[in-house]
């Protein structure tokens, strides 16, 4: 039982020139293995792991979950924060598990890296899964804006706010934590009907070891949007290739994720085809916990 456990749930971290890198596998490695990328920058792993990465890997899944370097708990002072620098630990990931492909699913910004890597990476990767994930900054951050003007047409106040985000420079950490911030404030990312399975997914987790561990480094944005010149990007003509390429690309999102339009959602539909497309009803951006059951469900129908 002790060695069954073991094979389910092992921890490493090992070191990516003298980084110490976490890292977390779940379920066995004879599996199809999927590697969890996520949000930020200055994201961590933690939700995902504490709510969903066992339960996936209870599908039939090797799941591997990491923090990015200099993010949650991979700490590193040195760290630069750069796709390079994402693709570089991802590589080495894939080189101490022995991988030749794996299923990348990337959440959030983590989607940004996942495309990126698969562009620069097509041999290693089976799959390409986008879960709430960015594909078309620019017009995220005008869909927020926009839309919190019409809810709020009357509310000068936040009008002038939006006015102020709107004069600042549009590839500046600044800019993209105000966008956000608004979002949030706005409550576009919860679920608007919360279930009793996704609150007590939620109260598990602020319980758990992993809620403790939820390292949020704020110089992250700020690095990123010094050393990373691809800081505002659309993705969508490089998922084209990536799906010409023959690399099967799939989308799930919540039909409640304020911050994409319903432009923005058909135009990704279009790429990746209605086959390969999941909206959830009552869902935000933290799909895998406010629809486990379906979004689970959905990854085992595509990938299994």
């Amino acid at each position: 039982m002790k060695s069954l456990f073991i094979s389910l749930f092992l921890v490493i971290s090992f070191f990516v020139n003298g980084q110490n890198l976490y890292i977390k596998t779940y379920g066995s490695e004879k599996n199809k293995t999927i590697i969890f990328i996520h949000g930020g920058p200055s994201g961590n792993a933690t939700l995902f792991e504490g709510t969903t990465a066992q339960n996936l890997a209870d599908k039939g899944f090797y799941v591997i979950a990491y923090d990015r370097r200099g993010e949650g708990r991979s700490t590193d002072p040195d760290a630069k924060f750069t796709y390079a620098e994402a693709f570089h630990d991802l590589n080495s990931i894939y080189k101490k598990y022995h991988l030749k492909k794996a299923i990348l699913l990337g959440h959030s910004f983590g989607g940004l890296v996942a495309t990126l890597y698969t562009n620069k990476y097509p041999e290693k990767v089976s799959a390409l899964v986008l879960a709430g994930a960015l594909f078309s900054q620019q017009e995220t951050y005008d869909h927020i804006l926009n839309s919190i003007k019409k809810i709020h047409y009357y509310d000068s106040k936040t009008h002038n706010k939006i006015d102020y985000v709107e004069k600042l420079d549009k590839h500046s950490a600044g800019y993209r934590k105000h966008c956000f911030d608004l979002a949030s404030d706005e409550g576009y990312f919860k679920m608007p009907k919360p279930t009793k399975a996704s609150k007590k997914l939620y109260a598990d987790y602020e319980a758990s070891e992993f809620y403790k561990n939820n390292i949020r480094n704020k110089n992250a944005p700020l690095l990123f949007y010094q050393n990373e010149k691809q800081n505002n990007i659309d993705t969508r003509p490089i998922l084209k290739i990536i799906k010409a390429s023959g690399i099967p690309i799939f989308g799930i999102y919540g039909k409640d994720d304020g911050i994409f339009s319903s432009a923005q959602i058909k135009s990704l539909k279009e790429i990746t085809g209605k086959d390969h497309f999941a909206y959830l009803d009552n869902c935000s951006h933290y799909l895998f916990v406010d629809q486990q059951v379906e979004f689970l469900s959905q990854i085992k129908k595509w990938l299994k």
